[in-house]
């Protein structure tokens, strides 16, 4: 297997899984329905690739992968990824992020939500039990590569299977709302970008 490391992509092999996500693929996580509609469905979020050597499921293997998350925005949400827990919650992963600006939103399981600012260079250790979403709050793609267990599995659903998601929906510009929100656990709240560049600094 080969790495694009300037590209921050997975060569093309036959091992390797590909997919694309789009703004039609996504209205569940997205604040603004009605902005959504308007937009175009066809857009691209994010594209994901998966090294899975292995049979998922296998205990004691680990799958490598990249993504990149086009810049763009939904009304004041950034453009970002599903989010998911690990079906086998005890499972961690890491994150290495290529080129671009992102922020790593986290969720552990009593819906306590923080941030890590993601930009050329650095890592990321996702905890156990953690749940992880990442959105592109720059003007340039977004790429990161990935490892984690080939036995964690992927648990969409208690992400948006709730009406509440993430306690932070996703990251937003600034706005009074998103101010007079965060860090409200009960309810989707954007965040506002200021208030992003606060969090992280303080991280």
């Amino acid at each position: 297997m080969q790495m694009d490391w300037a590209k921050g992509l997975l060569r093309p092999d036959a091992e390797v899984r590909e997919s694309v996500k789009t703004l039609g693929q996504l209205s569940g996580i997205f604040a603004n329905t009605k902005a959504l509609r308007e937009m175009d469905p066809t857009t691209v979020v994010y594209r994901v690739q998966a090294w899975c050597p292995i049979p998922e499921g296998t205990e004691g293997g680990l799958f490598w992968g990249t993504t990149v998350v086009e810049p763009g925005l939904v009304d004041s949400e950034y453009f970002m990824t599903h989010g998911h827990f690990h079906l086998k919650r005890d499972r961690t992963e890491y994150y290495g992020t290529i080129e671009g600006e992102g922020a790593l939103v986290l969720m552990d399981e009593t819906r306590a939500t923080w941030m890590e600012p993601m930009g050329a260079g650095t890592v990321h250790f996702i905890r156990p039990r953690v749940a992880h979403r990442v959105a592109n709050i720059g003007k340039s793609p977004l790429r990161f590569v990935a490892c984690w267990p080939s036995d964690a599995g992927h648990d969409y659903e208690s992400i948006l299977g709730s009406v509440r998601g993430f306690s932070m929906s996703g990251v937003a510009r600034c706005s009074s709302k998103a101010m007079r929100d965060f860090p409200n656990p009960t309810r989707f709240s954007c965040l506002s970008k200021n208030l992003i560049q606060a969090s992280m600094s303080a991280s």
